[in-house]
């Protein structure tokens, strides 16, 4: 079994990092390969989370030379400005202040959690989103019986789960049991746990068990196993992000999530992979493997909620998103990934990559999975100053009939866009449904993306200057701290403009979305997965078809065209207004059951 990058070796290294660097120059150009990257959650570097309780290794002692008019002149080139000699002396005159003041900042402690004093509001002012009850409804279509085959009760769907537990058909600890057991045999290979937690899940089903005896149900996911993307603290247990320099890390509290699923009644199996820092699919054990063709990687940064939701070892994952890291494993694994409105989900004790970007949300095997998932993580959390206390209200008794849907129709046309997409469009309309076609105001939507490497620098500055995260695997020009380092050339002046642009997309989007409660299209549409990111409007990808590739790279690159070829999924996506994810999983359900493609397993578990 070989890697598609074995980042041991140069070789393959070198190759990484130069695919790596030509798609961040096709994403600044516009082109459909640098959304793809971008979706793999490694476009800008990412960033690991600070340590609970502990501040990052210090940086080593930096003493400011005295400056001169050859220094100005010479950061002029830097920065794209040019002085005159007058000014350069002005300069000189005013920046030693500025200096000191840069040089107390990086002498203060912080931990990584704690965020800037501008907290990011996806809601434009003056705009009324609504209320919305906690309410979930799942549609009408019963599980029937428990099945005989352990295989068929590991792939089953959440919402047939939740009824075989609630209905004492299967025990929590035997339904434990089944996914510990598909672990041991399995995640070996697919390296998609850090650390399974067996003691704990066995503790936690027990009581689950006790409680529904006693009538005491807590709701659908109650003893309901499930693993949470290794970025989210768990008290007592290692929570390493992926990163060599902090794989012996070990929380003091749990994350916001974890509590609200642990008081939800599910049952925690263990802490599922991350790229390193949340980048990518390659952690220090290793490269997290796609169930469906385990010589490629599960695609990142959440490859470990991805690889083990699809290959049967959980009923559902958590994952993170700053930039496609829930999208892109989900389509890459095949399996429904919703990221969440912003502000729906507290971050609180998750590692903060981009504080105005960061989401948690599902991975689950069915659309409507993911409504009984975010039913249970949402809510406001004083602990995060970006949450809001909005209602989930999903239906899934309804029709689309109330639901306006729209499509971008070049979105369709040209010969990358794959017939998984036309034929996912097709059904849509097969449907009956009306769809409106509609386009995107013209904006320079890729200027915005240096906002999220610089968060991501703040949140690891001392690590960076401090040379430890050259300890990490990927250097040179398209690595972390190359990045990390390359943005503090970033003008302050210069960041709060494309705040501003920022701003602007998300009122182009607040005018898109009046005409439109949803949009339909392929995952990385026409921008559409990076704007949505920057605005905070959900996403939820689903699987759409099948077809058939050589082993590719986390890019989605062929390497080697005469390989032979494995049949791999797709995805397939839903965008919504803000706060409007029911209507996102009402949509996605109803075209994921028309399609008909979900049920289908990968050949590692079968």
């Amino acid at each position: 079994m070989t890697e598609a990058f074995d980042l041991s070796t140069e070789k393959d290294l070198q190759s990484f990092q130069e695919d790596l660097a030509a798609t961040r120059r096709q994403f600044l150009l516009g082109g459909a390969a640098g959304m793809a990257a971008l979706s793999a959650g490694i476009t800008v570097p990412a960033t690991a989370f600070a340590q609970q309780n502990d501040e990052p290794p210090g940086a080593k002692e930096e003493q400011p030379a005295e400056l001169t008019a050859a220094d100005i002149e010479g950061a002029e080139r830097v920065m794209a400005v040019d002085y005159t000699p007058d000014q350069r002396t002005a300069v000189l005159e005013n920046i030693n202040g500025q200096r000191e003041a840069m040089k107390t900042i990086r002498e203060h402690a912080f931990n990584n959690g704690e965020a800037p004093a501008p907290a990011f509001d996806a809601r434009l002012p003056g705009k009324d989103y609504g209320t919305q009850k906690n309410r979930v409804r799942i549609a009408k279509n019963s599980p029937g019986p428990l099945p005989s085959s352990e295989e068929d009760i590991a792939f089953a769907p959440l919402t047939h789960l939740a009824h075989w537990v609630k209905t004492k058909s299967i025990s929590s600890r035997d339904l434990t049991g089944l996914y510990l057991g598909r672990i041991e045999k399995y995640a070996p290979r697919l390296l998609n746990f850090v650390t399974v937690t067996t003691d704990l899940a066995r503790e936690q089903a027990e009581q689950a068990d006790r409680e529904i005896a006693a009538g005491n149900y807590r709701g659908p996911l109650h003893g309901i196993p499930y693993a949470v993307k290794d970025l989210a603290d768990t008290a007592g247990i290692r929570t390493t992000w992926g990163a060599e320099p902090y794989k012996d890390r070990i929380a003091t509290h749990d994350a916001a999530l974890v509590k609200k699923l642990r008081e939800a009644g599910a049952v925690l199996l263990g802490k599922a992979s991350s790229g390193a820092l949340a980048f990518g699919d390659v952690w220090f054990g290793g490269m997290t493997r796609n169930p469906w063709n385990t010589e490629e990687g599960s695609s990142g940064s959440s490859a470990g909620p991805g690889s083990a939701t699809a290959a049967g070892l959980c009923g559902f994952a958590i994952g993170t998103e700053t930039l496609g890291s829930i999208i892109s494993p989900a389509n890459r694994n095949g399996v429904a990934g919703l990221r969440p409105t912003f502000g729906r989900v507290s971050r609180a004790g998750l590692m903060a990559l981009s504080w105005s970007l960061d989401k948690a949300g599902p991975l689950c095997r069915r659309a409507e999975d993911t409504a009984l998932v975010l039913a249970a993580i949402n809510g406001f959390d004083a602990a995060d100053a970006s949450t809001v206390g909005m209602g989930f209200d999903y239906d899934g008794r309804k029709d689309l009939k109330d639901i306006r849907i729209g499509y971008i129709p070049a979105a369709f046309e040209g010969d990358g866009i794959s017939d998984i997409d036309r034929n996912a469009l097709d059904v849509a309309r097969r449907l009956g449904i009306d769809l409106k076609e509609i386009t995107l105001p013209d904006l320079p939507y890729g200027a915005m993306s240096p906002i999220i490497r610089a968060e991501s620098a703040a949140a690891f500055d001392a690590f960076t200057r401090s040379g430890d995260v050259d300890r990490l695997k990927y250097t040179g020009p398209s690595s972390r701290g190359t990045g990390w380092r390359a943005v503090r050339m970033l003008s302050a002046v210069d960041y709060i403009n494309m705040e501003r642009l920022r701003r602007q997309v998300m009122q182009a989007m607040d005018s898109v979305f009046n005409d439109v409660d949803v949009i339909i299209g392929p995952n990385y549409t026409a921008n559409m997965l990076m704007i949505t990111n920057y605005t905070g409007h959900p996403q939820l990808a689903f699987r759409a078809g099948f077809f058939d590739t050589p082993t590719r790279t986390i890019f989605g690159s062929v390497p080697d065209e005469n390989a032979a070829k494995h049949s791999v999924p797709q995805d397939f996506s839903v965008f919504g207004r803000l706060f409007g994810d029911g209507d996102v999983i009402r949509v996605a359900s109803a075209l994921e059951q028309a399609i008909g493609v979900a049920d289908r397993r990968p050949p590692l578990a079968s």
